[in-house]
């Protein structure tokens, strides 16, 4: 087992204590967003080892059948192919889809064709991965995830006059669901950059005086104020809003929009940076492209159900690159699988960790591992609460 360091990303949506709480640390009135754990290129962790600190990244390259086991290695490549975060959000993230496999690879492909920097602003695929990714409420976390009923979103544009509420209402009048729902989005995505602020804010100033209607009045008019002009807001009607209580978690496949509106969590992700983003952002919106990866099935909230194995909550998605494991919190006794790579984050309290090969580590809250494959089960007895990112394939 590595004892890591790891780095925090400093986006202007992230909280200002919730990080520093985890780490121990004061905060410093900026705002911290995510904390990230593994080996991604962005901000990759470093390992301590008996020879001194290492990156992660270069402690797999220098032995990956050694420290990711030939199963990972033969199955991703010679990376981590998962990615933990600790998340905590004090304000909403971009209106976002990651996209499928095949549509990463072709995207990534066609971009390095054309000569686009990779760190280029305008770039949509930064590498050939796509980016399913799991999120695990610690504290009541707010969201919009997937599409709604066209008709749920029709019924919240009653009686509202203004051009752009005519113009939705038809659109979402299309018998077809899928077809309301993508023309819907394509209007609100494509407004002609001439009226595009008329036409928004027209909209907004009649929904804040009709007091707005159900689930979406506040945050509406919360995603109207924050990014004005901006037609994510408005898209915001077609999504789900949902809420989330600890130890609920959402799975996110290729294709759904969504986007974290506030709260904190744990979130598990395949290894990779493609986002494509539909609003509330001032980064790259590449309308076309997104359109075109977004799935337009209404369908019910992707909650992901937890299986009780060994004393922990395991989370196993559709998704081959990763499983998120949670145990506690109290008094632990459980066992995590070790058969691949691992990482360890303690959230509270003080745990220790024995595997059957190598010595064992006690972790306190905000102190994390990452546990090279071949060390068998790993026990986990103490008090506290604690979450680990797996290899999918394991423990099964």
């Amino acid at each position: 087992m590595h004892r890591l360091t790891n780095q925090v990303r400093p986006y202007a949506w992230g909280a200002r204590t919730a990080i520093p709480r985890l780490l121990g640390t004061e905060p410093d009135g900026t705002p911290q967003a995510e904390l990230w754990l593994g080996a991604h290129h962005g901000a990759p962790s470093t390992a301590h080892c008996d020879d001194g600190p290492r990156p992660l990244p270069r402690l797999i390259a220098d032995d990956p059948h050694r420290v990711l086991g030939r199963d990972t290695t033969e199955r991703f490549g010679p990376r981590l192919p998962f990615l933990l975060k600790f998340l905590a959000a004090e304000a909403p993230l971009s209106l976002q889809v990651h996209p499928d496999a095949e549509r990463a690879r072709s995207g990534f492909a066609a971009e390095e064709r054309a000569g686009i920097p990779v760190d280029a602003p305008h770039r949509n695929y930064r590498d050939p991965h796509h980016k399913p990714e799991l999120l695990l409420a610690l504290e009541p976390f707010e969201a919009l995830c997937g599409f709604r009923e066209p008709a749920a979103a029709r019924a919240d544009l009653a009686g509202l006059d203004c051009a752009l509420a005519h113009l939705l209402r038809d659109d979402l009048s299309a018998p077809d669901a899928h077809d309301a729902l993508r023309s819907a989005l394509t209007r609100l995505l494509t407004l002609p950059e001439a009226d595009r602020e008329r036409l928004i804010g027209e909209f907004v100033a009649e929904w804040a005086a009709s007091g707005g209607r159900g689930a979406h009045a506040r945050v509406l008019a919360e995603l109207a104020d924050r990014y004005p002009g901006d037609p994510g807001a408005v898209a915001a009607l077609l999504l789900n809003r949902v809420t989330l209580w600890p130890g609920q978690a959402l799975y996110l496949p290729a294709g759904n929009m969504h986007a974290y509106l506030r709260g904190t969590a744990v979130e598990v992700m395949a290894s990779s940076d493609n986002v494509l983003r539909a609003g509330l952002t001032c980064k790259h919106v590449d309308a076309p492209e997104l359109l075109d990866v977004v799935d337009f099935s209404v369908l019910p909230i992707p909650y992901a159900r937890p299986r009780l194995l060994d004393g922990r909550r395991e989370f196993r998605p559709p998704a081959p690159e990763f499983a998120l494991h949670e145990i506690g919190p109290g008094r632990v006794a459980a066992h995590l699988p070790g058969e691949g790579p691992t990482v360890v984050l303690a959230l509270r309290g003080e745990v220790e960790l024995v595997a059957e090969v190598g010595q064992g580590v006690t972790l306190q809250r905000g102190e994390s591992v990452f546990v090279r494959a071949g060390s068998g089960p790993i026990k986990v007895e103490g008090h506290g609460h604690v979450v680990a990112a797996s290899t999918g394939g394991q423990g099964r």
